[in-house]
């Protein structure tokens, strides 16, 4: 064809590449009003728990008014100040971080296993740091919280190997999980039972323990417990990424820059150490490392970069609310707070298995 007969290239249009571009700011706007949204929502949780630590202080067989508290907690000379320091201010502290650790370990194991139902409670983590003490208290003797730290990690530690192993590895699905966890669960219950009963003499010693108590808390034993559980944070923390990135699929987190193995082992042992810490602090408590995560799952979606941080929040002000309520329904006697998580928490329970069987018909 001549040269004269060629047709001229189309001209590009101005203004329908103008039209096509994709609005860059408009695009942006939701999602930073989301991050808007869940921020304010964070900031909310935390004025519920400050709420709850003053209600965690003023509560009890002697209550306290908020001006009775303050002078407690800066005036030596003040009635209140053996109370506050010596009582409820451990007892707190103890809650607070015993219910973060459960809290991060519950949403820590349900995104790894991918198991909705995965607690540390349910799944034997918290029955294999219990057996572990018991054993340390009744054959060796052992009663102080520097003691049962270790056993409890190495306990927790061997049945969530154990747990990974026989659910069926990077091939565990929800159902041997649960199944898995059960079996140990009630094998490791039985046993400690089983020391209890035989062994008279440390009855008494494992009796409000073995239930999931805040009322023996000390000073030394929160201070002694905090840098097990804030490691433990900073790794649930850093696991955020690498999580959100494993629940696509191995081959797409190794894409993303993932290594599954890693963030494995690394999930592996930040349950260990925070289920390990909480329950050689108070013992074994159910059911807040299964509901706080799902409470927090419809306030944030699955993005463990936010659910995390709620999670860090509001599992302390469920362990918070429950032990105040507990004080309040037997005062001036007062009801455990392993008690009462198990009775809130085997409802929700029962819902949520409800709604997923009418969702999956």
């Amino acid at each position: 064809m001549s040269r004269a007969g060629r047709r001229p290239p189309p001209r590009r249009s101005t203004e329908l590449s103008l039209t096509t571009s994709p609005p860059v700011p408009e695009a942006r706007a939701p999602a930073a009003g989301r991050r808007m949204t869940r921020a304010a929502g964070l900031a909310a949780a935390a004025g519920v728990l400050l709420v709850l630590v003053l209600l965690s202080l003023a509560v009890g067989a002697k209550p306290l008014s908020p001006g009775e508290v303050w002078r407690g907690l800066v005036d030596e000379a003040s009635s209140g100040y053996p109370v506050v320091h010596q009582m409820r201010l451990p007892r707190t502290l103890l809650g607070l971080l015993v219910g973060m650790a459960l809290g991060l370990a519950g949403a820590v194991m349900q995104s790894l296993t991918r198991n909705p139902i995965a607690d540390p409670g349910l799944l034997g983590i918290s029955a294999g740091a219990a057996a572990a003490v018991v054993s340390a208290i009744s054959f060796l003797g052992i009663v102080s919280f520097l003691g049962f730290v270790w056993f409890a990690l190495a306990g927790a530690g061997a049945v969530a190997v154990v747990l990974y192993a026989v659910g069926g590895g990077r091939n565990a699905t929800p159902a041997r999980l649960a199944l898995a966890g059960a079996a140990l669960n009630a094998a490791l219950y039985s046993y400690v039972n089983a020391v209890q009963l035989l062994d008279t003499v440390s009855l008494d010693r494992m009796r409000f323990w073995t239930v999931g108590s805040l009322a023996a808390a000390q000073g030394d034993t929160v201070v002694r417990v905090a840098p097990f559980i804030a490691l433990g944070l900073v790794l649930a923390l850093a696991l955020a990424r690498p999580l959100n990135a494993l629940t696509m699929g191995d081959d797409a987190a190794r894409a993303l820059g993932t290594s599954p193995g890693r963030t494995r082992a690394v999930g592996i042992v930040t349950v260990t150490l925070l289920c390990g810490a909480a329950t050689a602090a108070c013992g074994p408590i159910v059911f807040v490392g299964l509901m706080v995560p799902h409470l927090v799952r419809a306030l944030t979606g699955p993005d463990l970069r936010w659910l995390l941080p709620y999670c860090a929040v509001l599992s302390p002000a469920i362990m918070l609310g429950a032990d105040v309520l507990g004080r309040v329904l037997a005062r001036p006697s007062e009801v455990q707070v392993g008690i009462v998580t198990a009775v809130l928490g085997g409802p929700v329970f029962l819902h949520f298995i409800r709604r997923r069987r009418a969702v999956n018909s």
